[in-house]
């Protein structure tokens, strides 16, 4: 007995004919053909009753086949997609505490496969404070920064390790050690270098401030720097923010460039590279006065160093950020450098901070000309407690 005849003649269908109620069009057999919000006849869709020995199961069965085939199909080609050749295996990532907070995210220590690394973890503006656009700006500079540095290979260049485009599986561990992990945004970003354990070069000119820099370890530390930027160059890489805050220093004091946040490709079209980048103090008037710029931004920002290394000391701390600004464009200032400097030092600051971009020599030509200096007989800057000497008309020569 079918279901229409069941209806018909008012009478009920075993129980062992009767599957369950429909909105399947037609009686009989259920396919894919068959299914339907509306069913045909006389017959009432929420009354209709089929029966079990007429359900065509291995039609159904094909149908879930394919279904889930293609389904299976599609998550293999997800989880197989070639990995970066530069993406971390979160799961050998351990991150022990933090160890700074800068502009671009936070900065901590941790092991990667055995090895110690600096975790430089990207803010997203999860606090919600942060717009969309300024979140996405934060995500560009990620992806610039490990576009830029998983290519190089430098010794004056710190050595990147891996980084991760977006994970959920990173433990960053509290401040406070009994709140154990923060909490991380859903797909959070991060990029590993080798931990540099001597500190920044800031902080060592800092500790210096008073007994000065022998001479021959001023045209290390500068010869380390410009080796580095000569590499950067020859890759047709702009760093755009050279300064001490920006370079490691190892146990053995060799120089490492770091941070490379806003560091991009040297455009073919100057024109394409404007806008104020960088720090107060050591940006080029033309980027300063919003111009075109290229590489020789950084020849500005390094001899604007190369002094800093020599007297360590910071330049124009008598002014503020608005002064230095408009005298630097205006005015042609520049720090002040000390009599006691060897003019071979003296000239190389001068001519990599000239005000014409074109008239700085090229960073290998630096290397050439620090290369050639004599630093046998000293001429490293005065101590403060000798610093009187430092200014007279026949000057001592520093150790």
């Amino acid at each position: 007995m079918d279901a229409k005849t069941s209806e018909e003649s008012g009478q009920v269908p075993k129980s062992g004919e009767v599957l369950a109620l429909s909105k399947l069009k037609g009686a009989g057999c259920l396919s894919g053909n068959n299914l339907s919000g509306k069913s045909s006849g006389s017959i009432s869709s929420k009354d209709m009753i089929f029966r079990a020995d007429k359900i065509d199961l291995k039609s159904l069965d094909l149908q879930l086949e394919k279904h889930l085939s293609r389904v299976w199909s599609r998550n293999t080609e997800t989880q197989n997609k070639p990995k970066e050749v530069w993406e971390i295996n979160p799961s050998k990532l351990e991150i022990r505490y933090r160890v700074a907070q800068g502009a671009y995210g936070t900065v901590y220590r941790g092991t990667y496969d055995n090895q110690d690394v600096a975790v430089k973890l990207l803010d997203w503006g999860e606090d919600g404070m942060t717009t969309a656009a300024e979140t996405a700006a934060i995500r560009a500079a990620f992806k610039q920064e490990v576009s830029v540095w998983h290519q190089l290979d430098h010794p004056n260049v710190t050595r990147f390790v891996g980084a991760s485009m977006g994970t959920s599986q990173l433990k960053i561990p509290s401040q406070n050690p009994s709140e154990g992990y923060t909490n991380l945004p859903s797909r959070a970003c991060c990029v590993l270098v080798e931990f540099i354990p001597g500190g920044t070069l800031k902080s060592y000119l800092f500790r210096n401030r008073k007994k000065k820099l022998a001479f021959k370890i001023v045209i290390q530390l500068a010869l380390d720097l410009s080796r580095g930027l000569s590499y950067l160059h020859s890759k047709k890489i702009v760093h755009r923010d050279v300064k001490a805050e920006n370079m490691l220093l190892d146990s053995e004091r060799k120089l490492k460039i770091a941070d490379f946040g806003v560091a991009r490709v040297e455009a073919q079209n100057p024109q394409d590279m404007t806008g104020e980048t960088g720090t107060l103090g050591y940006m080029a008037p033309e980027v300063l006065d919003g111009k075109p710029y290229n590489r020789k931004c950084d020849v500005y920002s390094f001899g604007i160093c190369l002094w800093e290394i020599y007297c360590c000391d910071l330049p124009y701390t008598n002014l503020s950020f608005a002064d230095v600004s408009s005298s630097v464009v205006r005015h042609n200032l520049r720090p002040n450098v000390p009599r006691c400097c060897p003019s071979s030092l003296a000239t190389i600051m001068k001519k990599c901070w000239d005000a014409n971009p074109e008239k700085r020599p090229e960073m290998d030509e630096v290397v050439r000309m620090l290369e050639a200096i004599d630093t046998s007989k000293g001429g490293g800057m005065i101590p403060e407690d000798q610093a009187m000497g430092c200014f007279c008309f026949a000057p001592r020569r520093g150790p």
